[in-house]
C-alpha cells in the first residue's frame, strides 16, 4: 500500500500593509518630537500606557473593547480622539443620512467612531464616520477581523478644540495615500465643511450651502443647516 505525503507549501497569506508614508523617519527622540509628530497634539491626549512607541494593535483594541477612550494606534503610540457632545451628535447625525441613502441603493456599509480601519502598517484610524462600498469588500462581505485591512471610500471628521490643523493635514495625506476617495472635514464652531477630493483639490462649503456625495455617493444632498441647525429643520 502506498501513501500521498500531505502538501507542506504554506497558505497564501494576504499581505501587510505598507508603513504609513507620513511618518517620518527614525524614532522620537523627546516627547516634544512625538507630539510634534502628531502634529503638534496636546500631551494629554497620548496614553501613558503602554509606554509611547510601544504600543500594538492589541493595545488598542483592549482600549476600545473596556470602552475606555476611543484612541487611534499612531507610530506605536495609542493617540485619544476627542469628541464632545456636539461632536458627536454632528457625526451621528451625518451617519444616519449616508447610512439612510447607502440601504436604500444598495451601495455599501457604515461605520461610526469606534470603528477602526488599518490604513497602513502601525497605523489604525478611526473616522467619525465612514462609508465603504460593496465593491471594496472582499466578496461583498464584511471581514471578521476586528481590525480589517480596508480603507473606505469616505472618511468624515468632525472637529474638536484640541485638534490642530498640523494633525488634519498628516491625516488628510494618510487617507488620500491609503485610498480613501473623499474626505469631509466638519468645523461645529465655524459651522463649516471642507470637502476633499484630493490632498491638494479641496472646496469650503458655508452655511446655506448643500453637501454633496460627489463620485462617491452620487445624489446624495444634505443641506448644512440640518447638520448645524437640526432644531431649526425640526420646527
Amino acid at each position: 500500500m502506498t501513501t500521498t505525503a500531505k502538501s507542506s507549501r504554506p497558505k497564501p497569506t494576504r499581505p501587510a500593509p505598507p508603513p504609513s508614508p507620513s511618518a517620518p523617519e527614525g524614532p522620537p527622540v523627546t516627547v516634544g518630537d512625538l507630539l510634534d509628530r502628531l502634529g503638534g497634539i496636546p500631551a494629554r491626549r497620548v496614553l501613558l500606557h503602554p509606554t509611547p512607541g510601544t504600543a500594538t494593535e492589541a493595545d488598542l483594541l483592549k482600549v476600545l473593547d473596556g470602552n475606555e477612550r476611543l484612541c487611534e494606534l499612531v507610530e506605536g503610540s495609542l493617540v485619544e480622539k476627542p469628541m464632545g457632545l456636539e461632536e458627536s451628535m454632528i457625526a451621528m447625525l451625518i451617519g444616519a443620512e449616508i447610512l439612510m441613502f447607502a440601504q436604500r441603493r444598495r451601495l455599501g456599509r457604515i461605520s461610526g467612531g469606534d470603528g477602526p480601519y488599518r490604513l497602513f502598517g502601525g497605523l489604525v484610524r478611526l473616522p467619525d464616520v465612514a462609508y465603504i462600498s460593496y465593491d471594496r469588500l472582499p466578496g461583498r462581505k464584511l471581514p471578521k477581523d476586528p481590525i480589517p485591512n480596508l480603507v473606505p471610500d469616505l472618511a468624515v471628521e468632525v472637529l474638536s478644540k484640541s485638534n490642530t490643523p498640523k494633525e488634519m493635514k498628516r491625516k488628510l495625506e494618510e487617507y488620500f495615500a491609503a485610498g480613501v476617495r473623499l474626505v469631509w472635514i466638519i468645523d461645529p464652531r465655524k459651522k463649516t465643511v471642507r470637502v476633499h477630493t484630493a490632498i491638494d483639490r479641496s472646496t469650503l462649503l458655508r452655511e446655506g450651502e448643500t453637501l454633496d456625495g460627489g463620485d462617491v455617493l452620487p445624489g446624495f444632498q444634505l443641506p448644512l443647516a440640518r447638520i448645524f441647525e437640526p432644531e431649526e429643520e425640526a420646527r
